[in-house]
């Protein structure tokens, strides 16, 4: 190995050490990118879309059959009791599974869509999420049971809300939090 000439253009700048205000002649310099402007940064965690995307949509997928299959039990459990003929006639999901269902699938959206907005926005958004939505859930919950005249009626609404709230409150964070990017 030949040693260092401080004359030579290719090993000069190793052999001046570091000086205050960094190197003399650093060798690089910065290109801007095409079009003369250096790319954004960006602000916010680099989260694998088609990723959450599909969570997502797999949430809302689950969410709509919860909803679906709790209103079918409710249906079934209404009916037997009606039968028997001892709490009279009462049916509180007669045809409403279809209608939970879908509206289980659209809520699942939204969440996806408000936990994707607060991660680009908010510094603590895992926080304000959980927060949100179980002030969601709370609320759906405890409205039908206040404000039916019938607490038949009122519960199993109540329920139905709650079967379609604990999934979204869940997965979305769970999907959500897979699909960040560590650097």
């Amino acid at each position: 190995m030949q040693p260092h000439d401080p004359r030579d253009p290719h090993t000069a700048r190793y052999e001046s050490g570091y000086q205050p205000g960094g190197y003399p002649d650093p060798g690089y310099r910065a290109q801007p990118a095409p079009g003369g402007q250096r790319p954004a940064a960006r602000s916010g965690p680099e989260i694998n879309l088609g990723m959450f995307a599909g969570g997502v949509l797999a949430t809302a997928i689950v969410t709509a059959l919860a909803a679906w299959l709790c209103a079918w039990i409710i249906d079934v459990v209404a009916t037997r009791v009606t039968e028997s003929g001892k709490l009279g006639v009462w049916n509180p999901m007669a045809d409403d599974g279809y209608w939970f269902a879908v509206v289980a699938f659209l809520c699942a959206l939204l969440a996806g869509v408000l936990w994707y907005l607060l991660h680009l926005g908010t510094p603590s958004p895992d926080m304000f999420f959980s927060w949100i939505v179980g002030i969601l859930i709370a609320a759906a919950v405890i409205i039908p049971l206040t404000l039916s005249s019938d607490w038949w009626v009122g519960g199993s609404t109540a329920i139905e809300h709650l079967v379609i709230g604990l999934p979204i409150y869940s997965l979305i964070r769970a999907v959500g939090a897979k699909s960040i990017v560590s650097p």
